[in-house]
């Protein structure tokens, strides 16, 4: 406000004064392709599901550290990380992860982190569903 004054008194009596207001906004979107054949099926494989054991996951996942997705079961995502652990994103009720085979995108929070309960994965074709839970993924061993 009182800049506006100041102008006002500088500026010449006859000659009309215009002001302008200037709003910069940003929006990041992350791209999270999906993964190459031969490092992880990119499709749902009857004896992918039985590769994978679930444990109890973390709440947040950081979006730094994800380098591709796959999908293998009918209700979640699994995100392959830089460290080569793997973590299946469970999607909320009524979503199906059929929609996320061309990948998906990520709005990222100011913390850098994907987070249950908060996020959301959108695909390509505008479908949007959030995260319910993250599982931690471990192989299965043979005599398990």
């Amino acid at each position: 406000m009182l800049h506006s004054v100041l102008l006002l008194l500088i500026a010449p009596s006859g000659e009309p004064v215009q002001f302008a207001q200037l709003t910069i906004q940003q929006r990041v979107i992350i791209r999270v392709p999906m993964a190459r054949k031969g490092r992880a099926p990119a499709r749902i494989a009857p004896d992918a599901r039985h590769m994978w054991k679930e444990k109890k996951g973390p709440r947040c996942v950081a979006l730094r550290s994800i380098q591709s997705a796959s999908v293998v079961v009918d209700n979640g995502v699994d995100l392959l990380l830089a460290d080569n652990h793997r973590y299946r994103a469970k999607l909320e009720n009524g979503c199906r992860s059929t929609g996320f085979y061309s990948g998906f995108y990520v709005e990222p929070d100011d913390d850098g982190s994907l987070c249950s309960g908060r996020d959301a994965l959108q695909a390509r074709s505008g479908l949007s569903c959030g995260i319910d839970s993250f599982r931690r993924l471990v192989p299965v061993k043979a005599d398990d």
